[in-house]
């Protein structure tokens, strides 16, 4: 009987340990990414959707929250949650697209102004191509979409002092590296 309960006690710690190790089986991952796809996310986002479910779960674990009861079922709603909030983020994307394109202004035709406006427009893009991710969206919404600190702030679900803070590190970058052109 004491055998049996060191067993018991042991294949307990295993599963702890494996537990640990990949909260999340090879079954509970096909599942997974089933629900994803199903959902709508591109394959290639597939496996970013999957360590989003294990962080998660993993995270659960480490707050100190019991355990779901069952994880398949539980891992299931999440990756099912995890593409609703990959086609909102996509929406988000296409609207903010929308209103840049509505803004474009008709090209210019004429002589030298029109070159020299080329010239910019070429550096202007160029040296957003080249900054991070979140300072260049924050400038296309500002400044090309018109939209004011509050608005942007409300777009991305981020703070109005978020938003003031990368438009101020986005605007000296893009200076510096127009004026490292010698463009302005």
């Amino acid at each position: 009987m004491l055998r049996r309960r060191t067993r018991r006690v042991q294949e307990a710690e295993e599963s702890v340990r494996g537990a640990l190790d990949d909260p999340l089986d090879a079954a509970q991952e096909r599942r997974v990414r089933a629900v994803l796809a199903l959902g709508g996310v591109p394959q290639t986002d597939l496996p970013d959707g999957v360590q989003q479910v294990r962080l998660r779960l993993l995270e659960r674990a480490a707050s100190g929250a019991e355990a779901p009861r069952d994880v398949s079922a539980w891992a299931a709603v999440v990756a099912s949650n995890l593409a609703m909030d990959w086609h909102r983020a996509r929406r988000r994307q296409e609207r903010i697209g929308e209103r840049l394109a509505s803004l474009r202004p008709a090209e210019h035709t004429g002589g030298d102004s029109g070159e020299e406006t080329k010239v910019l427009s070429l550096a202007v893009a160029q040296g957003l191509d080249e900054l991070p991710d979140a300072h260049r969206q924050i400038l296309v919404l500002r400044f090309y979409a018109d939209l004011p600190v509050r608005g942007i702030a409300e777009e991305l679900g981020i703070p109005e002092g978020t938003v003031k803070s990368r438009l101020h590190s986005a605007v000296r970058a893009l200076r510096t590296r127009l004026h490292e052109d010698e463009v302005v």
